[in-house]
């Protein structure tokens, strides 16, 4: 997949490097702003399963 996108990219090896840096930060950053805090209430790393008030027994 990395191989095709590379090769249908227009320009020379620079300007390659440079589209493909942006395409990233582009994916990166959509995943941050809209993915990311949709998803958030979604899991369920917030739901605590441990009663703290209940004392160790030794």
């Amino acid at each position: 997949m990395y191989g095709w996108i590379w090769r249908n990219l227009p320009g020379n090896v620079w300007i390659r490097a440079l589209t493909c840096l942006v395409l990233v930060l582009a994916v990166v950053y959509l995943l941050f702003q809209y993915v990311f805090p949709w998803a958030e209430p979604l899991l369920p790393f917030n739901d605590v399963t441990v009663d703290n008030g209940m004392a160790a027994v030794r």
